[in-house]
């Protein structure tokens, strides 16, 4: 397993790369972005305990999905028990893998907690109860929320990226993973800062442009018919770019994407 150096522009190419990936099994690949969220759906509605549940597998269910990104590349067929492949692996990785999910949760926990000192929440329950008239202060707690809350995430984003498949594939330990993973990032934080300003465009400023397009019309509660099925189609295609960012920044014994 050899880390690789790529040019800026390499960030763009993991998008396009994404989208063909995506092309490969289209049907496939959203019955896993559905599964996974309709999973982390029900994980709310059994407080803390299903939440952390999610997280736990949050790796397992990582490795699960490039793994279909390797079958769609060999035209073999998507199934849901891709998502276990992980588990039923060797005992070793098994343990690793659930280790990683430990790791995981308890990192997320941490940036709640860190979270919840910088911002007060209090003044966003109007926003989820929509009992009172939402206050400018709400809407500024947002704001840093949403700030606070990626920064917080970037080192997590690091070191989670793509120590899951360094512990199922190339068989390192999780602390070597982890490292392996945040070095991976950082030799090539450069195609990952146009990477992730791309889908941040893609995810956030298009369902916003929509959504304030029909508000005009005057057609508000149709929005969510368009803004759905496109979140959901650019939320699958940017999991299927993972894949590609892996085979730019690791090299194996694997046929290419093409560019």
């Amino acid at each position: 397993m050899k880390l690789n150096s790529v040019a800026p522009k390499e960030g763009y190419t993991w998008i396009r790369q994404g989208m063909w990936l995506f092309k490969q099994n289209p049907l496939g690949f959203l019955m896993l972005v559905f599964m996974y969220v309709f999973a982390a759906q029900l994980a709310v509605v059994v407080p803390v305990i299903g939440v952390f549940a999610v997280l736990l597998i949050t790796p397992t269910l990582s490795v699960g999905f490039m793994t279909a990104c390797r079958q769609a590349i060999q035209k073999e067929r998507i199934r849901p028990m891709v998502y276990l492949v992980a588990l039923q692996s060797s005992p070793i990785i098994r343990k690793r893998i659930l280790q990683l999910g430990l790791v995981y949760a308890s990192l997320i926990l941490l940036l709640s907690f860190i979270l919840s000192l910088l911002v007060d929440f209090e003044l966003l329950l109007p926003l989820m109860t929509s009992e009172k008239t939402i206050t400018p202060e709400a809407l500024r707690q947002v704001y840093l929320v949403l700030f606070f809350g990626a920064m917080l995430y970037v080192p997590i984003g690091m070191l989670m990226w793509f120590s899951p498949v360094l512990v199922a594939w190339a068989d390192m330990s999780v602390p070597q993973a982890l490292f392996s993973s945040c070095l991976a990032c950082w030799t090539n934080k450069a195609a990952f800062f146009l990477y992730l300003s791309i889908w941040g465009a893609i995810l956030i400023a298009i369902p916003l442009t929509v959504g304030m397009i029909f508000d005009a019309l005057d057609l508000g509660q149709a929005a969510s018919f368009i803004i759905a099925p496109i979140s959901m189609a650019g939320l699958t295609v940017m999991h299927c770019s993972f894949y590609a960012s892996w085979k730019a920044c690791f090299t194996e014994d694997e046929v290419a994407l093409p560019v």
